[in-house]
């Protein structure tokens, strides 16, 4: 079979709420992904050796058993018992440890396209469950464009698209450890996390109501931003900027700006090109996420 190369997108996290701890140690989460046209391109070739080879252009991502893809295609070849090899490059554009789940993105779309390349005709409730074991927000890579997402994050529901948008990504030259972030939010809160508070990501959604967007919220800010102050400064920028939403993309260190109006958005951008890395990127619905899915467009 010929190679297949695919397109494999970033996410942003238009609201992420943090409950209660699980008896499993993971946090209750609400949130609400959307992709972003911030993409990696994966290559796949069949190796008659039975070997898995992976590599990439950027030397601060680890290419090794250790990175999600390698993990995927072990995982997809432990599951269906076949004895097959690979050869997978991958064009990343997407920085890791920001927020913006570039190897959860590469994870499943590993999944999709070894499925292919090696004939294994695993239907998606069998690709969720492979995506699920290997990390919360994998799953949501199967699905694309904006997605209600409970327990871990992994139990998702598609919900209406929003109307496209302009999304300003300014991006730090440091990362924000997951682990790190939610150890100091569980210092911060001493362990109690409201349970009264209502949802805003749920409101929002049933009253679609954009007075709501703009009180959305990422509820490890309190930790991330005592971690890392300077990027309190970046979400002010942005908002004085006029973006309509501005929050910490996950755990960070990414801080995106949502705007409807492309001039705006465009302007916001030029403000931090000189201290940061900055994108200004679409959001992608879940149609076209799947129309470039399909063709490696």
């Amino acid at each position: 079979m010929e190679k297949i190369t695919l397109t494999s997108f970033a996410k942003i996290n238009l609201g992420l709420e943090v409950g209660l701890l699980r008896a499993d140690g993971y946090h209750r989460l609400t949130t609400l992904f959307q992709t972003v046209a911030l993409k990696d391109r994966l290559t796949f070739e069949p190796r008659p050796d039975g070997q898995i080879s992976l590599a990439g252009n950027r030397s601060d991502v680890p290419w090794d058993e250790s990175n999600l893809i390698y993990r995927s295609a072990l995982e997809l070849r432990r599951a269906t018992g076949l004895e097959v090899g690979v050869s997978i490059f991958v064009e990343k554009n997407i920085p890791p440890g920001r927020g913006l789940a570039g190897g959860s993105s590469n994870a499943a779309v590993t999944l999709l396209a070894l499925n292919r390349l090696w004939g294994c005709h695993l239907g998606r409730e069998q690709l969720k469950a492979l995506a699920t074991e290997l990390g919360a927000d994998v799953p949501f890579f199967l699905h694309g464009g904006l997605c209600l997402g409970t327990g871990k994050g992994e139990e998702l529901r598609e919900v209406p698209e929003l109307p496209p948008a302009w999304v300003v990504l300014v991006i730090p030259d440091f990362s924000v450890s997951t682990a790190l972030a939610y150890r100091e939010y569980d210092r911060l809160q001493g362990f109690l996390t409201s349970t009264g508070k209502e949802s805003k990501i749920i409101q929002f959604l049933e009253h679609r109501n954009f007075s709501l967007f703009k009180h959305l919220r990422n509820d490890l800010e309190l930790a991330v931003f005592k971690i890392q102050p300077q990027l309190v400064e970046i979400k002010k920028e942005l908002v004085a900027a006029g973006a309509e939403l501005s929050l910490l993309s996950g755990s960070g260190s990414a801080v995106f700006g949502w705007f409807q109006d492309w001039s705006l958005a465009r302007q916001a951008a030029g403000r931090f090109d000189r201290d940061y890395q900055v994108w200004l990127v679409e959001t992608v619905g879940r149609e076209r996420y799947w129309q470039e899915l399909s063709t490696g467009a």
